[in-house]
């Protein structure tokens, strides 16, 4: 769907782009002629991503970073921008996920979560923000969000309260920034398991089973697909698309509103239900 090198001279920064969907999409960018800028945690995870970006001719730099650190944010940013010479999209993909009654959760779970999530995306936002004003520099955010960001979710509540405060602040900036040429755009992925998301919110057969059951479609969803949509959104073909947010879920989300979780019944279950249905009631004639 894209012709020859579409990001080309974009430079583009990824929180938590050592691993997962980060290195699924930073691996996507740096192909369609993207100069990268990954940042994580874990230093030996990142240096081994941009060995293997290097082999493929991808150009990449690393940086330990902890998001929830806004001085540590804001020299990052820095180096990026002085090592490049400029930046023009942040990926904002860094998380912190896990499944448990609400009631369980200490303090520090909650914080953990909220901090990066919500947190780490302001910190990171406003620092590049910051530095696109004040050099006219346009620039584009790309935030990951979930499906739950606006309908909520029991069981992962700091992360539906974290993932529904970077959605709105994805409308907000795009209204506010947008005088400066600054583009917001978010993505709310579905089941797209990876190795360290899923083993926290899908730790058992049963529960993974449930999780991909849920989809419409019949199946998760591919790293690529979320690479591709990412990689259209940040480039110049979505240069008008500003405040929103795309869902890439298979139709998961859409499954258990109104009168759709009917869609588990049986032939049998319809049968019986037809036979109820057609009996006379009180009110006159049964329906045809």
């Amino acid at each position: 769907m894209f012709s020859g090198p579409v990001l080309k001279g974009k430079v583009i920064l990824v929180t938590g782009g050592g691993t997962g969907l980060g290195k699924a999409m930073a691996r996507r960018f740096g192909e369609l002629g993207a100069r990268l800028a990954l940042v994580g945690r874990r230093e030996a995870v990142l240096r081994q991503t941009a060995e293997e970006f290097g082999r493929a001719g991808i150009e990449t730099y690393v940086r330990p970073l902890d998001v929830r650190e806004p001085e540590r944010v804001a020299e990052t940013v820095d180096a990026v921008w002085e090592h490049y010479g400029r930046l023009d999209v942040l990926v904002n993909n860094a998380a912190g996920n896990f499944i448990s009654p609400f009631e369980r959760l200490s303090p520090r779970a909650v914080d953990a979560v909220v901090n990066i999530v919500l947190h780490g995306t302001l910190y990171c936002t406003l620092e590049a923000g910051k530095r696109w004003i004040a050099r006219r520099h346009p620039g584009t955010v790309l935030n990951i969000v979930a499906t739950y960001a606006w309908t909520g979710s029991g069981y992962v509540v700091p992360s539906a309260v974290a993932k529904a405060g970077v959605l709105a602040a994805t409308r907000s900036l795009a209204v506010e920034w947008a005088p400066y040429g600054i583009r917001h755009v978010a993505i709310a992925p579905g089941p797209f398991p990876t190795e360290g998301a899923w083993a926290r919110l899908a730790p058992t057969p049963e529960l993974a089973q449930h999780l991909e059951g849920g989809v419409p479609l019949g199946r998760v969803g591919r790293p690529e697909e979320l690479a591709n949509l990412a990689a259209y959104l940040v480039s110049d073909y979505a240069a008008f698309i500003n405040g929103e947010v795309v869902t890439i879920d298979g139709g998961a989300w859409l499954n258990d509103v109104g009168f759709n979780p009917l869609r588990r019944l049986t032939p049998e279950d319809w049968d019986r239900i037809r036979e109820l249905t057609r009996r006379p009631t009180s009110g006159g004639e049964a329906p045809a």
